[in-house]
């Protein structure tokens, strides 16, 4: 009976180790997070390449299609937005003044700069206002009228100088686009975006004069985050072949246009751009850690999405989402029966 127990629990044993051996790598690395004390704010993470998921996982009671403020990482979701508007002719381009469009909201005696910045200049931070992020976030947040709150700040630098990271420069790209469109931002982006199977956006915070938060305050599920940076990855198109963001725009999104003087990330419109693991990484980023990760020459599109209610840069977190990624491409590369 005791020989009978022993080569019944060395059975056991061995079954449950083959199939830890026959766990698929990807799915094994994200099984493992939980337990990591860097990644402790961590909610989902999903993993997904040309176009189907590798391994999705949701931690401390989080899934993938629970709905979480994406923070800035909406502003690369503005930015289709802007790019979908100079497609149907709405807007002329990225070189198009923004000071005729928000004539009404402009300062009595504005500053002569302000008829030099563009679309562009407010898709690439680098309209030269100061910056209403940070520590000037609330007091911006707290005006009656955001827009022209925006407009009356002082210039800290010339429009197409550095980069000063500012949500009201995608405040004010929100504005336009109601103004340009006569619909708000959210029934453009359910519109324009609606083709896209798994995109939704649950709420979205607005601004005493009804405009939707360009760039902040959006709640949509991590696998809504994937189906939108899906978007992007097949090059503008749905998977059935629909053109949804324009091929160009998504290009020109990805074109380098300055850096971030916090980071040294590259910059475009409304998307940061680094190195990771050797490749190429574009990539959408929030406040706390929301992540939307596309790495191109491996078809893959990686999202992660963390607790909201500390800063993820100044501690450290980012970096470690970062080193994540670069576990999760080392991964791919290295496992060519991932998503048989």
């Amino acid at each position: 009976m005791i020989r009978f127990a022993a080569a019944f629990f060395s059975l056991l044993l061995m079954c449950s180790l083959a199939v830890a051996q026959d766990r698929p790598p990807l799915a094994a690395l994200l099984d493992g997070l939980a337990a990591r004390d860097d990644l402790k704010p961590l909610k989902t993470a999903i993993v997904s390449q040309a176009g189907s998921v590798l391994a999705e996982r949701g931690y401390r009671g989080t899934r993938p299609t629970d709905t979480n403020n994406i923070k800035s990482a909406s502003k690369s979701i503005v930015s289709a937005l802007v790019g979908i508007a100079i497609d149907k002719g709405l807007l002329e381009g990225p070189d198009q003044k923004i000071a005729p469009i928000l004539k009404p909201d402009l300062p009595a005696s504005p500053d002569p700069r302000l008829e030099d910045i563009t679309i562009g200049n407010l898709l690439s931070m680098q309209a030269g206002l100061g910056r209403m992020s940070g520590p000037n976030y609330g007091r911006w947040v707290s005006s009656r009228n955001w827009v022209r709150s925006a407009l009356a700040q002082p210039f800290d630098d010339e429009p197409g100088g550095q980069m000063l990271y500012s949500t009201a420069s995608t405040h004010l790209l929100s504005a336009i686009l109601t103004k340009v469109s006569g619909k708000s931002t959210l029934a453009l982006a359910r519109e324009w975006l609606g083709p896209i199977k798994g995109f939704r956006i649950d709420a979205w915070d607005r601004d005493p004069q009804g405009i939707y938060l360009g760039g902040n305050q959006m709640a949509m599920s991590a696998r809504s985050l994937l189906a939108f940076g899906e978007i992007y990855r097949n090059g503008g198109k749905t998977a059935d072949g629909r053109q949804v963001v324009p091929a160009q725009w998504v290009a020109l999104s990805w074109q380098p246009r300055t850096n971030s003087r916090f980071s040294g990330d590259i910059y475009g419109y409304g998307w940061f751009q680094r190195q990771i693991a050797g490749e190429t990484v574009h990539f959408a980023w929030g406040y706390g850690g929301q992540m939307l990760y596309i790495v191109p020459a491996l078809d893959l599109t990686v999202v992660m999405t963390s607790e909201e209610s500390g800063p993820s840069a100044r501690t450290g977190y980012r970096d470690a989402l970062h080193l994540l990624l670069g576990d999760i491409i080392d991964t791919v590369r290295a496992s060519p029966r991932l998503g048989e």
